[in-house]
């Protein structure tokens, strides 16, 4: 026989099951001590006299109850720390606001200033093209690059040779054995920081143009 309590939307069975109605009503179980209390009294005033539940359901109701109300306050503690090392992760890095970091974003030119790139050809690799897109996502420049890994100094011209005007631009990688195309990745380039800011998913830092990274997406800092 299910005893039926006074709060909305939960009925417990003899065995001491529970079954409850809505996401409120179980919140308001877990975050209720008093109202569980509450609730076990009434149980125990209406149980049938012919039928009554053993004290084991009881002890085994108690003991789930607080299982979970100490899991929920063992969660916020958890929610409270991880705060505090987002808080202590914001000051570790707010000596990067004004350095450049490398990371694999797209590039902001400022129509003068040479940026620097990090190639990571792909391994057979004989030559190497720096393909250019404007925000617009035309293709403005197809650049020849040499074959390594040290930096080189995009000066931030079309295919003609000409300037290019102020802007963010898309770099990718081509990577190539004779006549075959082997790969096309992205490619890493030096940015300044301007802000560093804790989100729900981590520190994130904004660099010159509002492109946002995560700080694990960095491989090099330096000193512009």
């Amino acid at each position: 026989m299910a005893i039926s309590t006074n709060y909305s939307g939960t009925t417990t069975t003899p065995s001491g099951g529970s079954t409850t109605g809505s996401t409120a009503s179980a919140s308001a179980i877990t975050s209720d001590f008093e109202t569980f209390l509450k609730m076990l009294t009434t149980q125990l005033q209406n149980q049938d006299p012919l039928n009554p539940i053993d004290s084991t359901d009881y002890a085994v109701q108690l003991a789930t109850f607080s299982g979970v109300e100490q899991q929920m306050k063992t969660n916020s503690l958890l929610t409270d720390l991880g705060t505090q090392m987002g808080l202590i992760g914001l000051s570790e890095l707010a000596g990067w606001v004004g350095s450049e970091v490398r990371a694999e974003v797209p590039v902001v030119f400022d129509g003068a200033t040479p940026v620097t790139l990090s190639p990571k050809p792909a391994t057979l690799a004989d030559s190497l093209v720096l393909v250019v897109k404007n925000a617009a996502g035309t293709l403005v420049s197809r650049e020849e690059l040499p074959v390594g890994t040290d930096p080189y100094q995009w000066l931030g011209a079309d295919a003609a040779g000409n300037p290019l005007p102020a802007g963010t631009y898309a770099l990718t990688l081509e990577s190539w054995n004779g006549d075959e195309l082997i790969a096309t990745t992205g490619i890493e380039s030096y940015a300044l920081v301007q802000e560093v800011q804790g989100t729900d998913t981590g520190t994130v830092l904004v660099l010159a143009g509002g492109a946002t990274i995560p700080s694990s997406a960095v491989t090099a800092l330096r000193k512009p």
